[in-house]
């Protein structure tokens, strides 16, 4: 079915093996799965087409400039692969063409937490019902990182940041820039441009907060995540379901949202 998910033991190929490799590692390992490469930067030629081949699904989370030719490299082994490096957003669009031209397995997601994925849902839901209440013209998003991200905002702040404005007709645009700390309000800015606050700071794993503000009263959406198990378990949950399948999927896919 739709939900079916693979629960044999696979062979997994990580192509990035940082913070977020090393704890897929863990989850993936807990659950029976098999790693059969790690790719870090000092092994970069060992990603060959005859090493991707081995495994059953690759899972990717590099650096922006280097995750567009990674996933080539899984379609041409003809791996099923999941991804999430976030910043390519241009490249992102041809890969996903590529793989339903040549009928690959890509999976895509700017975040693979299920607690995230349900934050985007409220999310939605919430631009949707403040679109028709024009008290709430003062919106702001602010997100939070360790200072080793190279992206900035966060895959995640530009996925809550296209939705709300695609929701939201009041607001022509988002506007995103990094900040030392966290504010509310737009201070006296055009309330048709929703801004983006990106803060680096120490080992945070991931703060998002969304903010709708009238005279009257203030309403935030908050998530917070602990570390990076949740992120590690929803790119396990990821692989074992696309296991199988053809075509280009995301979380909403997944969860069924």
């Amino acid at each position: 079915t739709h939900l079916a998910i693979y629960l044999e033991p696979m062979k997994i190929a990580l192509i990035g093996y940082g913070k977020m490799g090393k704890a897929i590692e863990q989850i993936a390992l807990k659950k029976g799965h098999e790693i059969v490469l790690k790719i870090s930067e000092e092994n970069l030629s060992d990603l060959t087409s005859a090493n991707l081949s081995i495994a059953d699904v690759a899972i990717e989370f590099t650096q922006p400039h280097a995750a567009y030719d990674n996933v080539l490299k899984c379609f041409a082994a003809n791996v099923p692969v999941v991804c999430g490096t976030t910043g390519w957003y241009q490249q992102l669009e041809e890969a996903k063409k590529i793989c339903l031209e040549k009928n690959h397995s890509f999976f895509h997601a700017t975040n693979f937490s299920i607690g995230v994925n349900l934050f985007f849902a409220l999310s939605e839901q919430m631009a949707k019902m403040t679109e028709r209440f024009p008290i709430y013209n003062d919106i702001n998003i602010t997100e939070t990182h360790h200072t080793q991200k190279k992206d900035a905002p966060s895959g995640t702040a530009v996925t809550l940041a296209d939705e709300i404005v695609r929701r939201i007709t009041r607001l022509k645009k988002w506007e995103g820039e990094l900040v030392e700390k966290s504010s509310t309000g737009n201070s006296g800015k055009d309330n048709s441009i929703l801004p983006v606050h990106s803060i680096r700071s120490g080992d945070a794993a991931g703060l998002h907060e969304i903010c709708y503000q009238s005279e009257d009263d203030s309403i935030t959406l908050i998530h917070n995540a602990k570390g990076r198990g949740g992120f590690a378990k929803g790119a396990v949950m990821a692989a074992e379901w696309l296991f199988g399948k053809k075509g280009v999927f995301g979380m909403k896919d997944l969860l069924e949202l």
